[in-house]
């Protein structure tokens, strides 16, 4: 299952009709602590960057929704130095991508991006949100990364380990340790993979 076949699962009939309830921006804070655990109990520090993923509306008032939010991290650019840009990718899905040494302003900034879109009345084109991780063990350039799904409300562990596998056993694992602390999916067919174009890259590179 490639990243267009992924993300079209989640905004697909099945998604759609399990989805256990409205996209929710305050559950992104969760990550506020988790990011803690994450380097601290399996010593996998933090990226320094996270994206919003979202889809398309073909009218002026989406347009002009995600030039306010653009507006919004050009302001908290400001205050916290989060660097941010859009990316759109071959399959048609769109990213707010940022990056922040700090952990917490990458969190706070997801979020106010992700508020903006639900205010505004477009939490249903809300996708994803994804917090990066540098995988210590498995060299420079390995990532995994902590999944927020909007459909379901609820985070998923991701390991990539290439472009098309994963590794199963290091995502248990982030489970395990972090079930609790986030709201992670107990539904494993809802893990869906968002794969990288190439090995040691993020989904939305």
């Amino acid at each position: 299952m490639g990243l267009f076949d992924s993300l079209r699962s989640i905004l697909g009939t099945s998604a759609e009709a399990d989805a256990t309830r409205a996209a929710d921006p305050e559950d992104l804070f969760g990550m506020s602590t988790a990011y803690l655990t994450m380097e601290a109990d399996l010593g996998f520090p933090s990226a320094g960057e996270a994206a919003l993923c979202f889809s398309n509306v073909d009218s002026t008032d989406f347009a002009s929704t995600v030039d306010e939010v653009e507006a919004i991290l050009d302001a908290g650019q400001e205050e916290t130095g989060t660097d941010h840009w859009r990316h759109s990718d071959d399959y048609g899905y769109h990213w707010f991508v940022l990056s922040d040494s700090d952990p917490e302003d990458l969190v706070t900034s997801v979020h106010f991006a992700a508020d903006e879109f639900v205010e505004r009345g477009y939490g249903s084109r809300l996708l994803a949100a994804l917090f990066a991780f540098e995988r210590g063990d498995a060299g420079e350039g390995e990532y995994v990364y902590w999944v927020y799904s909007f459909r379901r409300g609820a985070y998923y562990p991701f390991a990539p380990t290439g472009t098309s596998s994963r590794d199963s056993k290091q995502e248990f694992k982030l489970q395990s340790v972090l079930d609790g602390e986030l709201a992670v999916e107990d539904d494993e067919s809802y893990w869906y993979p968002l794969w990288p174009d190439r090995a040691g890259a993020h989904p939305w590179e």
